[in-house]
């Protein structure tokens, strides 16, 4: 989008990255947990740099969101990645990810115990972008097994080992890896799915450019949503519009703009304008 531009904060990398490398050694599978809407986007290009050899997953979490899951899918797998969907919040694909998680990891643990190490489960660690998920899929793992917290040799308070299957270990750690935005296209998206707060940009032009995506690609959601069966070609006239559908008026019958912004970003982000991918 022209002008959209947005700031970033390198500190914020390199604390992520450090963390994520300190712990890399405990770990026999790292999973990446992506927003199956903007599959591309919300990956960090620098990933695959910090984990090197390491074993990974991709998990497309939000799926019940997203449109086109299994394209998603078929694409990451066709470039040697091992990749599941998942709906953290409804438990769908949990027990797949499992499954994949330790299938893969076996080749680790197989070869630790060939080695005479004494055999252990296989530890994984989520890594993602801000609000991809990543507590409500932790949550919905640890839950399958009632949350059995360890505390383990060489493992700091901050970090707990959390049991989330026969023979599979989550480490669970504060902080997450952030996303480099510098690319506006895909910052725009970021935006759009909360991964970039709202606060540190102008809602006006980020959701009249959802609007017009939206309106373009998938208009059925904001004709079910909003009732306008004619959807206009200007997305501040759709915004308008929406406003009056949806109340935001303030005393003699001005627009509330900003009311009207939030509405649709909301019901965006809950689902409630249809099933989407933006990449």
């Amino acid at each position: 989008m022209e002008n959209f531009s947005l700031q970033w904060f390198p500190g914020h990398m390199k604390k992520a990255e450090r963390l994520i490398q300190e712990n890399l050694p405990l770990v026999d599978l790292v999973i990446e947990l992506l927003d199956a809407r903007i599959p591309l986007s919300s990956q960090n290009p620098m990933l695959q740099e910090i984990i090197r050899d390491k074993l990974r997953l991709i998990v497309l979490g939000k799926a019940d969101l997203a449109a086109n899951v299994d394209d998603s899918l078929k694409k990451f797998r066709e470039e040697n990645l091992s990749a599941v969907a998942v709906d953290a919040v409804k438990g769908t694909g949990i027990k797949n990810l499992i499954a994949q998680a330790k299938s893969i990891a076996q080749s680790k643990t197989h070869k630790l115990a060939k080695h005479g190490a004494k055999p252990r489960s296989a530890r994984v660690m989520v890594v993602g972008i801000p609000n991809v998920g990543k507590s409500s899929l932790i949550n919905r793992l640890a839950g399958m097994n009632h949350v059995r917290i360890e505390n383990r040799p060489g493992v700091t308070r901050a970090k707990q080992w959390i049991k989330i299957a026969d023979g599979l270990d989550l480490l669970d750690m504060p902080g997450i890896l952030y996303p480099k935005f510098d690319n506006p296209d895909v910052a725009l998206k970021l935006s759009w799915v909360y991964a970039i707060s709202d606060e540190i940009h102008d809602l006006e032009p980020t959701v009249c450019k959802l609007l017009e995506t939206l309106a373009e690609k998938f208009p059925e959601g904001l004709i079910e949503r909003y009732k306008i069966q004619d959807l206009p070609a200007d997305s501040y006239e759709l915004l308008n519009q929406i406003a009056v559908k949806r109340g935001c008026i303030r005393k003699g019958g001005v627009i509330d703009t900003y009311k009207a912004l939030r509405l649709v970003l909301a019901d965006f982000r809950a689902g409630k304008l249809g099933k989407v991918m933006l990449d």
